[in-house]
């Protein structure tokens, strides 16, 4: 009855494709995605809307523009703020495949001769390789502490985000300005704590818990702060080194590309690898 009232209705988008999350089935509560039966979700491709929203930089740069386009393409995500780093990859990648297909063009350069060139992905592979990881939430540091992390938000990491580009700009701007030495030194001592204070709140978001050598667990947020402020120098390095591994579970690894016969006679290696990042500024276009 409803296709007789509407006769456009059946030339509206459809479910291109449908996903699982590397974080698994049930890993998120109901008000954050809505529960599937099957574990998967669907996926319609973006509206001209939507590719009008990762055009305007505003939106862009604080995420907004990516929350509304995932809510259009996923419909099952309702708050897509309080999606996991490790499903955001899988999240993007299958709205690609849905608007455009699953090809991808990809600018490469290579070593050595730094030759520019097209490479052409298939997107299907990669959410493919992402779907048969399997997420680890612990890492154990050399003198015996495990850590057991919690995904950052897709809110945490936004934000994270900003900061930085924030302070980066301050440190340009303080370059070129008139300032005198003094205060420029200031000036920059002040956005590097801030960073700092970035750095900090980004390793406690991370923590749920530790468990020491005896088997004692610790998952008081401030005990774990106090923990990590006054952690000697090298346990936190080792501490963040390992939490960023651990972060880039469900990212896509670089990309092994196979050389031509010509670019290994100029002595490119027969095989080298290329990282993928999935920039909004040009994946959705």
């Amino acid at each position: 009855m409803e296709s007789m009232n509407k006769p456009l209705s059946k030339y509206y988008r459809q479910p291109q494709i449908y996903i699982r999350f590397p974080t698994g089935d049930g890993f998120y509560p109901p008000h954050v995605v809505k529960p599937s039966q099957t574990g998967e979700h669907e996926v319609l491709p973006m509206t001209a809307m939507d590719e009008l929203a990762f055009k305007t930089p505003d939106a862009m740069m604080g995420g907004q523009a990516t929350v509304d386009v995932i809510k259009s393409c996923i419909p099952d995500i309702l708050d897509p703020w309080q999606i996991a780093n490790y499903d955001l990859d899988t999240i993007l990648i299958a709205i690609r495949i849905a608007t455009y297909g699953e090809k991808m063009e990809v600018a490469v350069t290579t070593p050595v001769i730094n030759e520019k060139f097209t490479h052409v992905l298939n997107l299907n592979h990669l959410l493919e390789s992402l779907r048969a990881n399997k997420i680890e939430s612990a890492t154990t540091l050399t003198d015996g502490l495990k850590i057991t992390s919690k995904p950052l938000t897709y809110k945490q990491i936004t934000q994270s985000q900003m900061t930085t580009f924030e302070q980066q700009r301050v440190y340009a701007q303080v370059q070129t300005s008139t300032l005198t030495d003094k205060e420029k030194t200031e000036k920059m001592a002040e956005a590097f704590k801030k960073l700092t204070v970035l750095n900090t709140g980004l390793l406690l978001n991370n923590i749920s818990q530790i468990e020491l050598p005896t088997g004692e667990t610790v998952s008081d947020p401030a005990e774990i702060k106090e923990f990590v402020d006054n952690a000697p120098a090298k346990l936190s390095k080792e501490l963040e080194e390992k939490l960023s591994v651990v972060r880039m579970q469900g990212s896509v690894k670089p990309v092994k590309i196979q050389a031509t016969e010509e670019q290994i006679k100029q002595g490119v290696p027969a095989t080298f690898e290329v990282p993928i990042a999935f920039d909004n500024s040009n994946f959705f276009v």
